[in-house]
């Protein structure tokens, strides 16, 4: 009997950061009632699928500039992490995730809410006063760079 290839989805999810007068903040989006994952939670700056073809920094690119309304080069962008994740005990090879978390301290533009029924405010906020509640996986990775402990990569849920 023959398996099925396994397959991941990527995902690039980009963390824009500035000097806050504790520490660093990053930018966070309030995912609308419109989202189609975890409304009223808070995530990322910007995310999304790589598309077919596409670097993660591109990518990462691309979201902010649907999502935020920003620019910004790919050689901007820094790597934070990679997390290997997935959905204990669902079958769906849409829960086989890789996310590539990249920060960026450098944009042109401001960011801005592009698609509000998918996000309905931004924030910036300190990594030590998040708001709540975050999306679960992103969470973990936010509480791991604010404690200095943050791996290059990661799995979980498994």
């Amino acid at each position: 009997m023959s398996l099925p290839r396994f397959q991941v989805v990527p995902a690039a999810y980009l963390l824009l950061t500035r000097p806050a007068e504790r520490g660093t903040a990053v930018l966070l989006q309030l995912r609308g009632a419109g989202a189609s994952y975890m409304p009223h939670h808070w995530a990322s700056g910007a995310a999304g699928h790589v598309e077919y073809g596409e670097s993660v920094a591109v990518a990462a690119a691309r979201e902010a500039e649907e999502e935020l309304g920003i620019q910004l080069a790919t050689e901007d962008l820094r790597p934070l992490c990679a997390l290997q994740r997935t959905e204990p005990g669902n079958p769906d090879p849409i829960e086989q995730r890789v996310d590539f978390f990249l920060t960026a301290s450098r944009w042109v533009g401001e960011p801005t809410v592009r698609e509000p029924a998918k996000c309905e405010r931004l924030g910036w906020f300190t990594l030590d006063e998040l708001p709540s509640p975050v999306v679960p996986h992103e969470e973990h990775v936010l509480r791991l760079l604010a404690s200095g402990d943050l791996p290059p990569v990661l799995s979980l849920g498994f």
